[in-house]
């Protein structure tokens, strides 16, 4: 460390008076070693007043009036490791907590029994199918050949299905397009089917118009979850005690995405209707309703509102989950 100065203000007269002898003349040092004999030589110091300064071992006097006091005082250093240092072991949570006597699960376990946690699985609504959403059955015999074809409300064609000689007693359709992509609940589809017998004729069977249910598509790297808003609009909402649920729809969602995935996964309400008012409002109502019924940051919830004036009545909506 560097010396401290310390400084020391006299006045000059005070160092007079003690230090002059009586004849007015300074006192030396050497009148100091003449002292009486049995008597002990003076060890004091004395400050010569006639000086513009005297030094006394560590001792230095400065001019007439300020005295300076130096001290040398070794550099401190602290050597201190926190993972090293004695007291400061590092242990995990669990065996800090574990060396006291307070009970952390049974409060929990206790309050179990009387309230039930929102994120629980709900297996018993099952309000979206899977796998094949729709079946078809043909009833033909004795053809050469046949070809179901899909059509939507703008008859255009989005899935096909042919084979030789007749057609299967069922068929079953995932609710994809041709091209992967998910066909929206909420419209009116309907289909063909042609048969060709072994001279080439060919007869037309028109079969009656439908609309697809809630489903579910299962993914490797997402769940989506597709519903018509107007079907949304039509559920009845439960009530406990004071308390208004969601729709039974929107329950099973919520523990659908729970069991997907990561609980950090993006979650994309995407709605489509015939206006920007009437997509955001659905996708806005959506989030909050099943916002406090997810795993993790609510923010992780993402909206997107599309407008298609040809869109089904009430919107029609698809939730993505990322796994």
């Amino acid at each position: 460390m560097r010396a401290e100065h310390i400084r020391f203000v006299a006045a000059v007269g005070i160092f007079a008076v003690a230090l002059c002898s009586s004849s007015g003349s300074p006192a030396s040092a050497e009148e100091s070693k003449k002292a009486p004999a049995g008597k002990a030589a003076d060890s004091s110091m004395v400050l010569k007043g006639s000086e513009e300064g005297t030094v006394f071992k560590s001792l230095t006097i400065e001019g007439e009036d300020r005295v300076r006091i130096e001290f040398e005082r070794p550099a401190l250093s602290l050597d201190l490791d926190p993972l090293t240092a004695p007291g400061l072991d590092w242990e995990s949570t669990n065996a800090v907590l574990g060396r006291c006597d307070i009970d952390f699960l049974s409060p929990f376990v206790a309050l179990s029994a009387v309230e039930r946690s929102p994120y629980l699985a709900r297996p018993w609504l099952e309000s979206f199918a899977a796998g094949d959403i729709v079946r078809f059955r043909p009833a033909l015999t004795d053809v050469e050949r046949w070809r179901l074809t899909i059509a939507d409300s703008r008859s255009r064609k989005i899935a096909e299905f042919e084979g030789k000689g007749s057609p299967p007693k069922e068929l079953g359709w995932n609710g994809r397009a041709t091209d992967g992509s998910p066909m929206p609940p909420g419209l009116t589809y309907s289909y063909v089917v042609e048969a060709y017998d072994r001279a080439g004729n060919k007869r037309n069977f028109v079969g009656k118009g439908f609309s697809l249910p809630s489903y579910e598509l299962d993914a490797a790297k997402e769940l989506v979850l597709l519903f018509s808003g107007e079907g949304l609009a039509e559920a009845p909402s439960g009530r406990r005690g004071d308390e208004t649920l969601p729709p039974p729809l929107l329950l099973d969602a919520a523990s659908r995405i729970n069991q997907a995935g990561r609980p950090d996964g993006v979650i994309r309400v995407a709605v489509t209707a015939r206006s920007y008012k009437e997509a955001d409002a659905l996708a806005k109502r959506i989030g909050g309703a099943i916002e406090p019924l997810i795993l993790g940051d609510p923010s992780r919830i993402q909206y997107a509102a599309d407008v298609q004036p040809d869109a089904p009545a009430g919107g029609t909506v698809a939730i993505r989950v990322a796994r």
